[in-house]
């Protein structure tokens, strides 16, 4: 599974909205939904962001592990 796709679940599973998402890591929508769909990669930050935002570990959203 990719970022785009462990995203998307990762919110589902929260029952948050992708604009919800986006203002609690600090972007605009339009950008985090780029995310959601694989059409952007995020910046280091970013990243950093979201694995804080949804409680699980860098290594899991870069899909080196399967462990959150």
């Amino acid at each position: 599974m990719g970022l785009s796709e462990k995203l998307k679940e990762l919110r589902k599973e929260r029952g948050e909205t992708q604009k919800q998402v986006a203002a609690a890591i600090g972007i605009r929508e339009r950008p985090y939904q780029y995310l959601e769909s694989g059409e952007h990669q995020p910046s280091l930050d970013t990243f950093i962001a979201l694995a804080d935002h949804f409680g699980v570990s860098l290594d899991y959203l870069a899909g080196r592990t399967e462990k959150r």
